[in-house]
Formats: C-alpha cells, sequence, structure tokens
C-alpha cells in the first residue's frame, strides 16, 4: 500500500464518514429522526462527489474500486460502532436511506473514476 492510497482510502474515507456523523449531529436538532439520513444524503452525495473528482488522482479504475471499497467498509464498520452500538438508536439504525448511502459511497468513486479516464482518452 502506497502513502497516497492511505491518504485517498482511509484519510478521506474517514473524513467523510465524519462529515455525515457530525451533520447527523446537527440536524438532529431540526428534524425528526428518521428522515435524518435523507436530509443528509444530498450534501453527501455533493463532498462525495467533489473529494472523488478533486482530489483522488489516479488514471486506473481498479485503483477507483479499491477506494470505494475502503469507503464502503469504513462507513459500515463506523456506522456499527458510533451510531448502532454507541447511539443505540431507539427505532434502529438499517433502514433504506442506510442501504442507499452505503450503496452511494461505493458507485460515486467508481462513477467518477470512469468519468475522468474517458474524458482523459478523448
Amino acid at each position: 500500500m502506497t502513502k497516497q492510497f492511505l491518504k485517498d482510502s482511509l484519510g478521506w474515507g474517514v473524513l467523510l464518514w465524519f462529515i455525515g456523523y457530525i451533520l447527523g449531529f446537527v440536524f438532529f436538532a431540526f428534524v425528526p429522526a428518521d428522515l435524518i439520513g435523507w436530509y443528509i444524503m444530498p450534501f453527501g452525495i455533493i463532498i462525495t462527489l467533489f473529494v472523488a473528482y478533486k482530489f483522488i488522482k489516479s488514471k486506473n479504475l481498479q485503483y477507483y474500486l479499491k477506494v470505494a471499497l475502503v469507503w464502503t467498509a469504513l462507513a459500515i464498520i463506523l456506522d456499527y460502532l458510533f451510531l448502532v452500538k454507541l447511539l443505540n438508536p431507539a427505532d434502529g439504525y438499517y433502514k433504506l436511506d442506510v442501504y442507499l448511502y452505503y450503496s452511494l459511497i461505493f458507485v460515486l468513486p467508481l462513477l467518477v473514476g470512469w468519468y475522468k479516464i474517458a474524458k482523459s482518452i478523448k
């Protein structure tokens, strides 16, 4: 593993997760608990696309796949530790918005990688 891959995968992955985590606490004061994920999602999509486009520099789709796998694994593990176990939500945690979030955190870096690579071929 290179230093750059660790930064792109673990560094950005933890930071993206932490941004969503903080947004969850912010929205908790204003939004019904069962809708928090839906309010965070647009911000998360924009920030994830920005990070993947601006800061991930590879021209190899496999690199984006590895980053996507690490980001997804981090999201699942950190959610479990810091939301499910620590906060123990009364109505549970795993609902449609969470599964969509896990899907997007995997797909978005791949889409950005595909776009950047296709753009560089032209």
